[in-house]
């Protein structure tokens, strides 16, 4: 039976080039990159290549590329972080409600502590406006986090136009983007942003679980969240994963953003039409969203049961961010969508490995699915 994976949002399939440059690195160029030797220097060598190729795709200079386990620590890096840099400064801190658990909880952690923290909440159609964002500010908040792209329905949000306004009206306010979902999808310039603090993670781009990055500007300062070493210039020590860090910049070299953008725009548009000829779906994705991302409900099967049942086909799909474990979807909720679409909401998230086959598929057992699942 073929395997159809339509869960790109949680993880990515391995690029060959990531997998085998991972693997020569695991077994030819293996020295600790801070080893004084010429083992060390050859692996140091390829982790600053990477952070080269990193830097290079959103406009940075190799300097303020800080690698770590993921997008979860880069973003809890630059929140807390900041957050200790600047707590003298203000008390305000301001993000929106549905972002991923790892700015979400990291800024839940923090209004525990005492933080004033404004979430910004979306429209029924999972956007949030540039002007919510600029009424939300004053002179006593000290960071804004934002994400790119919503990672379950796909919203991409003006992230782009907040920089002077937030000089304006908060001048000692970080700026800092959860950009996991946006990064190899979307175009980056770090500089005409004007963003200070900006994450992203490997596996989201064909590269391997465990790394990602974390973009500081030269001119923003954080306090280190982990103490041990004089790695990374404190910012984040620790060993780097050499391997993992090799791999991640050859799945950045690798990919080609307008390329996959068109061909993933094309797949969504098919998939969307297949959709809709079915009788009771609907979208949670509007046609603005991130043509990665595809969220869809039913009104009829709850998620779970239809994601059991299409898995059980070889088809895999999500009925939400994988990091919440299956319970029900925040974002769906903060959108106030009525309970039967989001207990009947699912994501379909594609990547340049699907086809329009994988689509037919995919279709042809959802409808299978409504019709046996109903009846059961």
């Amino acid at each position: 039976m073929k395997e159809i994976y339509l869960d790109n949002s949680a993880t990515t399939k391995v690029c060959d080039e990531a997998a085998n440059k991972i693997y020569m690195m695991l077994t030819q160029k293996y020295g600790n990159p801070s080893s004084l030797h010429g083992k060390g220097f050859e692996a140091e060598r390829e982790v600053e290549v990477a952070r080269e190729i990193i830097a290079k795709e959103i406009n940075a200079d190799s300097n303020e590329i800080y690698f770590t386990s993921g997008g979860t620590e880069a973003n809890n890096l630059a929140i807390l972080g900041s957050v200790a840099a600047k707590k003298k400064l203000g008390n305000k801190i301001i993000t929106t409600s549905f972002e991923h658990s790892s700015v979400y909880e990291s800024f839940k952690y923090l209004e525990n502590k005492g933080f004033e923290v404004v979430y910004i909440n979306p429209d029924k159609n999972g956007n949030i406006s540039r002007e919510q964002i600029i009424e939300a500010l004053d002179e006593n908040t000290i960071l804004v986090s934002i994400m790119m792209v919503n990672n379950e329905v796909g919203s991409i949000l003006p992230i782009d136009c907040l920089k002077e306004s937030i000089k304006v009206k908060a001048k000692n306010a970080a700026f800092h983007v959860d950009a996991v979902q946006a990064f190899g999808k979307l175009k980056i310039n770090v500089r005409k942003i004007g963003v200070d603090l900006l994450s992203v993670s490997a596996h989201k781009v064909n590269g391997p679980k465990g790394c990602g990055a974390l973009y500081k500007s030269k001119n923003t300062r954080i306090e280190p969240i982990m103490y041990g070493g004089e790695q990374q210039s404190k910012i984040r020590p620790g060993t780097e994963c050499a391997p993992l860090i090799a791999g991640f910049g050859e799945a950045v070299k690798n990919f080609n953003i307008d390329d996959s953008y068109l061909f993933v725009k094309e797949l969504n548009e098919y998939c969307r039409e297949k959709l809709s000829y079915i009788d009771g779906i609907g979208f949670n994705s509007q046609d603005t969203a991130l043509p990665y991302i595809l969220n869809f409900f039913n009104g009829k099967i709850k998620s779970e049961t239809m994601l059991h049942y299409l898995s059980s086909n070889n088809i895999f799909v999500s009925s939400g961010s994988a990091c919440a474990k299956g319970k029900q979807s925040r974002v769906l909720k903060s959108m106030q969508l009525d309970k039967k679409i989001i207990d009947t909401s699912l994501r379909l998230s594609f990547s340049r490995y699907n086809t329009k086959n994988d689509i037919d598929i995919f279709i042809n057992k959802l409808q299978e699915g409504l019709q046996n699942l109903a009846k059961a």
